[in-house]
C-alpha cells in the first residue's frame, strides 16, 4: 500500500458518496454447511437478518442508491428475497452460468451499474461491518488513486497469552487488538478498474498486485467493528457480540 489513514474518526469532508456498489455472492460456502445447503452464504442470518440486508442497510446510509449483486450458487434465492421485501435502495441481481472467480464476478457485475463513469463499491457478500464510507471516499478522492481498500484488524475475541521460554504464562489479555490489517473486502474502484479485472479468476491475484505496483493502490485503516463470517464459529461469535451489546444499551 502507498499510503495509509485511519478510519476511526468521523464521516467525509462534503465531497459527496459512493452511489453505486457491487456485492460478491457468487461462492458455495461450504464452510459454512450445513447453512448453506439451502440458501447463499450471504443470506445467512445475522441476529434474523440476512448477512446481505445487514449490507444493503449500511450502504443505503451510506448514500449509496444501487447495488448490483453478483451470485451464483442458489441465485434465485437472493432474487426470491429482494423481490419481497421493501429494500432501502434498488437492488438487481445478475447471475452467472458458471463460477466466474472474484475477479470475474465483479467485472461481470459492475457491467450492470447504473452509472459506468463513476467510482463503485465493491463488497465480499460474507463481512458484517460499519465503519464510515464517507470517511474512505473522501480518503479516496484526496489521495485520487485508482482503488482504495479498506484494512480492518482481524477479531480475536478470546484475546491472547504470551509465554517464556519454559511455558509459563507471563501475560494475559483478555482482547488485545492485533497489530496487523487485513483486507477487509471493501474496496472504491474507479471506473478505469473495470480494465484491469480479470474476465475469470481472482482479483487478489492479478488485479490488487498490479495497482499495488503501479502504487494506484491505498489503504484506509478501519478500527470500527468488522467480522468475516466463514464458519459456524464464527456465526456464534457475532452472535454473542451483537447480543452483548444489545443488553449494554
Amino acid at each position: 500500500m502507498s499510503r495509509l489513514t485511519d478510519g476511526a474518526g468521523g464521516g467525509g469532508t462534503g465531497l459527496g458518496a459512493v452511489r453505486q456498489a457491487v456485492v460478491l455472492a457468487g461462492g458455495f460456502g461450504s464452510r459454512l454447511r450445513p447453512l448453506t445447503r439451502t440458501r447463499p452464504k450471504t443470506m445467512v442470518e445475522v441476529h434474523g437478518i440476512p448477512i446481505l440486508r445487514h449490507q444493503l442497510d449500511w450502504l443505503a446510509e451510506s448514500g449509496v442508491e444501487q447495488v448490483v449483486v453478483s451470485a451464483g450458487h442458489l441465485a434465485p434465492v437472493i432474487g426470491d428475497y429482494l423481490a419481497a421485501h421493501q429494500l432501502p435502495l434498488r437492488a438487481d441481481v445478475v447471475a452467472e452460468e458458471r463460477p466466474l472467480g472474484r475477479g470475474g464476478g465483479l467485472k461481470f457485475a459492475c457491467a450492470a451499474l447504473a452509472w459506468p463513469e463513476e467510482p463503485w463499491l465493491a463488497l465480499y457478500g460474507d463481512i458484517w461491518t460499519r465503519f464510515s464510507l464517507a470517511g474512505m471516499f473522501a480518503h479516496h478522492r484526496r489521495h485520487a488513486a485508482l482503488a482504495t481498500v479498506a484494512l480492518p484488524r482481524p477479531w480475536l475475541p478470546r484475546g491472547s497469552v504470551d509465554c517464556d521460554e519454559r511455558g509459563r504464562v507471563t501475560t494475559l489479555v483478555s482482547h488485545a487488538p492485533p497489530p496487523l490489517r487485513v483486507n477487509g473486502g471493501v474496496y472504491i474502484f474507479e471506473p478505469r478498474v473495470a480494465e484491469l479485472l480479470p474476465d475469470e479468476g481472482d482479483h487478489e491475484q492479478g488485479t490488487l498486485p498490479r495497482l499495488i505496483q503501479e502504487r494506484q493502490l491505498i489503504g484506509y485503516l478501519v478500527d470500527g467493528p468488522w467480522r468475516a463470517i466463514n464458519t459456524p464459529r464464527d456465526l456464534d461469535d457475532i452472535e454473542r457480540e451483537l447480543a452483548s451489546a444489545t443488553d449494554d444499551v
